[in-house]
């Protein structure tokens, strides 16, 4: 008599579930989920800072001086250890991400929206007011940023303020120039003509209908802006022209930590185990979106 074979429910279910694991998997890499959560974590971080502290970033305990971190024999009242005046690294860490991301999302809004603006004023404007937004833009590209930041901080003095203000300065010549380009071939199109036909003003053109069109490639611009205005905050903070004391950034605590690199490397380790994470993460995210968004990849 032959056998009649049966297959349980759960054993039909598992082939179904590897295959929805694998489309899952290709439109959402592990390293775009390790770092969007990253991301989601480092923000997190930012925003309840205040709340996450075990301790006042600039409070003192000289009795508990370059105490090591929990990982290196310590005890938990200092999970990350001390510095060399007795701050606690944890809540240093922590007050140092949320200036950090402040800088680096207020800098890269700016960039963006000058940009945005320089490149809407070249495609409306052409002519001679094209010529000179694209004189700006190669002078831009050419220039060193390194060299116009230590320049304008060494003459202006620095304050958190300024020091926002002239990050923002730094990678709008991809954005404005991206938006003439996109804008150009827009008005080629013929619908943005066309709305400016029936009366609407050049404010509601751009705005309404231009850039709408041209966001996904804007934001796959500002992706890749955004991880190196935190590299050059951390280079310049690291050189003791970023943020200045009593404030605290990833990159100040680096470069008060590196004096101390042989007896108390806790105190850079974590900040730049940080910076590493976080600009790599925003990289990875990056390149996801500009494969998803950008309509030339397709």
């Amino acid at each position: 008599m032959a056998s009649i074979e049966t297959t349980s429910p759960a054993a039909e279910a598992a082939p179904a579930e590897r295959g929805k694991l694998s489309r899952f998997l290709e439109v959402y890499p592990p390293l775009v989920l390790f770092g969007g959560a990253w991301i989601v974590a480092m923000l997190a971080v930012a925003l309840l800072a205040d709340v996450l502290a075990p301790y006042t970033f600039s409070a003192l305990d000289l009795k508990a001086r370059l105490a090591p971190p929990v990982f290196m024999g310590g005890t938990w009242a200092h999970p990350l250890g001390t510095d060399e005046l007795g701050r606690d690294v944890l809540s240093r860490l922590i007050v140092s991400i949320r200036i950090s991301l402040l800088i680096a999302f207020a800098s890269t809004i700016i960039s963006a929206t000058l940009g945005v603006l320089l490149g809407f004023l070249a495609a409306h404007f052409r002519g001679w007011v094209e010529q000179v937004v694209l004189t700006l833009i190669d002078f831009q590209a050419s220039m060193p940023f390194m060299i116009i930041a230590l320049a304008v901080l060494a003459f202006f003095g620095n304050t958190l303020t300024l020091f926002i203000c002239l990050m923002g300065f730094y990678g709008w010549e991809r954005a404005a120039r991206i938006a003439r380009g996109l804008t150009i071939a827009a008005n080629e199109q013929g619908y943005a003509a066309a709305v400016r036909d029936i009366g609407a003003s050049p404010l509601r053109v751009y705005g309404v209908h231009v850039l709408p069109n041209i966001a996904s490639t804007l934001i796959v611009s500002v992706t890749l802006t955004f991880p190196e205005v935190i590299l050059l905050e951390s280079g310049l903070s690291f050189l003791g022209l970023g943020v200045q004391p009593p404030m605290t950034s990833l990159g100040n605590m680096v470069g008060y930590g590196r004096e101390y690199l042989q007896s108390a490397p806790w105190i850079l380790l974590a900040p730049s185990a940080v910076i590493v994470l976080t600009t790599f993460s925003i990289s990875m995210v990056g390149d996801w979106l500009r494969d998803r968004l950008d309509p030339t990849l397709r």
